[in-house]
């Protein structure tokens, strides 16, 4: 492989780790990167090897929030292992099966997400809603079930769609809503990395220089994101799911 299209490849994936930090969603920036620049491989092939940098960055963001960060680690855990395993079987779904049909649907949510967060202005500043105990659980399960599964069979934006699920549907305020989805992302991620693996999918010689240049983006942006809190956030997610709504409008009526 040329030596300037892995250089190209790590300095988006430096940029996908720094977004992906703040609010998710740095996929969509290594994503068609890779797809632009190794055309020769299939869709399976380059998305089970952006799966390694993108755990890996995920792990250093993931590394700073727990320093400043109060987890709810019960919560956690049982939606991770469900993360993981919707993960796999999404993962293994893409692996037989094409998922251009899921964009026109997704194009019309992102109108409405973006729509209802820039109108709202309050919209994750604040810690806003308080569920019973079994109530939280259930929602975090279903929440865990539909995106773990997005992450294995699409993938790009997941960090996003954790981070408005966190915010809209638990009541968390945007930073603990980064900070939680970071660690089922990391689930999420391993999930797709195991069936990858199994299928043979991944090809290291791309995946482990992206990886560091990814973590390395994400080791950046996990702190800017701490230091200048939730209204930074806000815009920074608002920024992200444009970017994801023209990318998806590119490849339903233009692609």
């Amino acid at each position: 492989m040329e030596t300037y299209v892995i250089i190209l490849l790590c300095i988006a994936a430096f940029f996908a780790g720094f977004v992906d930090a703040i609010v998710g969603g740095g996929g969509l920036i290594q994503t068609p990167v890779a797809m632009i620049l190794l055309p020769q491989l299939s869709v399976a092939t380059i998305i089970g090897s952006l799966k390694i940098p993108a755990f890996s960055g995920t792990a250093f963001a993931a590394n700073q929030y727990l320093k400043n960060v109060q987890m709810n680690w019960k919560l956690l855990s049982i939606m991770s292992i469900v993360a993981f395993l919707a993960a796999f079987l999404g993962s293994n779904l893409l692996t037989q099966v094409n998922n251009d049909f899921m964009k026109p649907l997704l194009l019309v949510v992102l109108i409405i997400i973006a729509v209802y967060t820039f109108t709202k202005k309050d919209f994750g500043i604040h810690q806003a809603k308080e569920h019973s105990i079994k109530r939280q659980l259930f929602l975090a399960v279903l929440m865990s079930i539909c995106i773990g599964f997005y992450d294995g069979f699409i993938g790009p934006g997941t960090g996003s769609f954790l981070v408005l699920a966190f915010v809209s549907v638990l009541g968390f305020d945007f930073l603990h809503a980064s900070a939680n989805a970071k660690m089922v992302n990391l689930a999420t991620n391993f999930g797709s990395i195991c069936l990858f693996v199994l299928k043979g999918k991944i090809i290291w010689a791309i995946a482990i220089p992206m990886a560091v240049c990814n973590a390395f983006g994400s080791f950046i942006g996990a702190k800017l994101a701490i230091k200048k809190g939730n209204e930074f956030i806000r815009i920074f997610f608002l920024i992200v799911i444009i970017g994801t709504l023209l990318r998806f409008g590119y490849d339903i009526f233009l692609k």
